[in-house]
């Protein structure tokens, strides 16, 4: 009885662990104070705006794990798209986009 109960937490404790999410998903505030979401899609990752004056719009899709990240972000007040990359330390992602890996502008989001 007592190595069934052993075996059945194991297992538990097991299927915790492999499904923990990565650091990234969660609601993040922007630099420019409005909430987006980062959520698991596709085999990447989603952000999408939760509030402010694009909200509901999907501005990028990252790829990657442990805490580091890259794929493509748009500025959704000109609908440009950009090579991006996330870093998440702690409670802070530093979202870099640039333009021919040269001309880059980082904003650093906290965690909500």
């Amino acid at each position: 009885m007592i190595r069934s109960l052993i075996l059945a937490g194991a297992i538990a404790l097991s299927a915790t662990v492999a499904s923990a999410e990565e650091p990234i998903v969660g609601n993040w505030k922007t630099a420019s104070g409005d909430t987006a979401v980062i959520a698991s899609c596709g085999g990447g990752y989603c952000i999408t705006l939760k509030t402010g004056k694009y909200a509901g719009r999907k501005i990028g899709s990252l790829a990657g794990k442990d805490g580091s990240y890259s794929g493509e972000i748009t500025d959704p007040s000109n609908d440009k798209t950009y090579s991006g990359s996330g870093t998440v330390s702690g409670g802070s992602l530093k979202m870099q986009g640039c333009v021919l890996k040269i001309l880059c502008k980082s904003q650093t989001w906290t965690r909500l």
